[in-house]
């Protein structure tokens, strides 16, 4: 038998969250039973999550986006009241880890869309080391920024905004899942020729043509939608836990 105090001490243990300075709170955010059968996974605690939680029997759900975050004014009311009325109804643990799960070394998001596409890293870069620098798995090159794009688009089902830097095959790739386009002049200095994260804003259009490295914006729920499941089934496994990723439709 696992309670949500064991399972919070697995994730913490696997996570170290005490090592990211954060938005918002990391771990057990709404206390639910104490005694944790079943895990289910997810990228956002949004109603629709919360309400296939329910319907699958979770006792514990583990998400990337929790409910709090640093600036929100603590009132219970509108689409907070009703995700925490379901939560507190049935009685479901809700785990949160925001940065810890963009950096694990092996289940985070970042290394799980590297696996996802088919990178390697060999360093890591930005602040808090979340982006990660490497290459192509085989060693090989994409031959330009549209080539890359289209794979990226075959692997997460769904458009990607490019903008093209030199004309130069792609060989030295970085990549920083979810909203992380403030790190694409750390990548520049990194030494990449392509940078992959969810969003783009004004700023990194011009800077990919000026600095002539490319940017590729793949959506931010598309980006993080492995490293939740990853780090869920690999506790479920440890504690002899059952375990369901549950992905809720984002454009975003």
């Amino acid at each position: 038998m696992t309670d949500h105090t064991q399972l919070g001490h697995a994730f913490d243990a696997m996570l170290e969250p005490a090592r990211f300075r954060d938005y918002g709170p990391n771990g057990l955010q709404v206390e639910g039973r104490l005694v944790v059968r079943k895990i289910v996974s997810g990228v956002t605690a949004s109603r629709a999550l919360i309400e296939a939680a329910v319907d699958a029997g979770a006792d514990a759900i583990l998400v990337h986006h929790g409910l709090f975050w640093r600036g929100y004014d603590g009132r219970i009311t509108g689409w907070m009241k009703q995700r925490l009325a379901l939560l507190l109804a049935h009685d479901i643990n809700l785990f949160a880890y925001h940065l810890p799960l963009d950096a694990h070394p092996e289940f985070g998001n970042n290394a799980q869309l590297g696996l996802q596409l088919g990178l390697r890293a060999s360093s890591r870069f930005g602040e808090q080391d979340l982006g990660f620098l490497g290459a192509r798995s085989d060693g090989g090159a994409f031959a330009n920024a549209d080539t890359l794009a289209a794979h990226v688009q075959a692997v997460l089902r769904r458009p990607v905004t490019v903008v093209a830097g030199s004309d130069e095959p792609l060989r030295r790739l970085a990549w920083c899942s979810g909203g992380a386009q403030g790190y694409f002049e750390a990548a520049i200095a990194a030494g990449a020729q392509a940078f992959l994260t969810g969003e783009i804003s004004e700023p990194q259009a011009h800077l990919a043509r000026e600095c002539g490295v490319a940017y590729l914006a793949c959506g931010h729920h598309a980006t993080e939608r492995y490293g939740a499941p990853a780090v869920a089934a690999e506790v479920a496994q440890q504690l002899g836990l059952e375990h369901l990723f549950i992905d809720i439709d984002n454009p975003a």
